[in-house]
């Protein structure tokens, strides 16, 4: 009371007014979603045993990685991320009946997927879609891969469905210090749309630097020059099951 005394009643108020208009401003600046917030109704439901369990179906949507090739033509499904993030989804819920379904097509871009997501990934019943094309979309730009994966964003919101967004794994033709990059430069645009969304987010490109800053080189992480090896894929798995609480 003294301090509303020594402010006065209308420069209490505007004090006030003040707090509550920095709270609304920053809880509408665009940001990532805490971790053991976003996919909890998701663990949550996993954790649930027989007969009262559900099947979660998750869906990998995206190119060439997710869908598993490795040496091309050569397709290591059981060693590509969407398989060993259902193993480790399934070493942590044992009581889980998990379905990971990938609907990847190698060589794929993003205005292709958004073209095929409703027939292709919602026609699942996912409860999470995650969706890797950054890969690839240096074929068609930033602004036309901007139009596609919003476009999914948009569709899978709609329906109420939880995302994780990837940034590319790396290409060995990229620089992957150079921020002009085009590599660089859509993974920077992914990371701006998961923020614009509050999505969740597995920046698997940082993740690969900072693995290479540790003294791993580059082509131990990949299978040929633009896919990652069962090393690269468990950097890209571990990403994913970090948002699993």
């Amino acid at each position: 009371m003294l301090f509303v005394k020594k402010m006065g009643r209308l420069g209490f108020i505007i004090f006030l007014l003040s707090t509550l208009l920095q709270t609304v401003l920053l809880a509408d600046e665009p940001s990532l979603p805490r971790k053991e917030e976003y996919l909890k109704p998701i663990s949550i439901a996993l954790k649930v045993d027989w007969p009262k369990n559900k099947t979660v179906n998750i869906v990998c949507h995206g190119h060439s990685v997710p869908s598993g090739y490795f040496q091309t033509p050569l397709v290591d499904t059981f060693n590509a991320y969407p398989h060993l993030l259902h193993r480790g989804l399934k070493e942590r819920f044992e009581f889980a009946v998990i379905n990971v379904i990938v609907t990847g097509i190698g060589g794929d871009a993003s205005e292709s997927g958004a073209s095929r997501f409703v027939s292709d990934v919602l026609n699942h019943k996912p409860d999470l879609i995650t969706i890797d094309y950054g890969l690839n979309d240096r074929g068609i730009g930033l602004e036309r891969a901007k139009v596609a994966w919003e476009s999914m964003i948009v569709a899978a919101l709609s329906s109420k469905i939880p995302l994780i967004l990837l940034t590319p794994t790396p290409d060995q033709s990229s620089k992957l210090n150079d921020p002009q990059d085009p590599l660089n430069q859509h993974a920077k645009q992914i990371v701006e749309l998961a923020n614009k969304y509050h999505l969740a987010l597995v920046d698997s490109l940082e993740l690969f630097k900072a693995e290479i800053s540790k003294g791993t080189s580059l082509p131990d992480l990949m299978s040929q020059i633009n896919h990652p090896n069962r090393k690269g894929h468990d950097i890209v798995a571990a990403g994913l099951l970090s948002w699993f609480p």
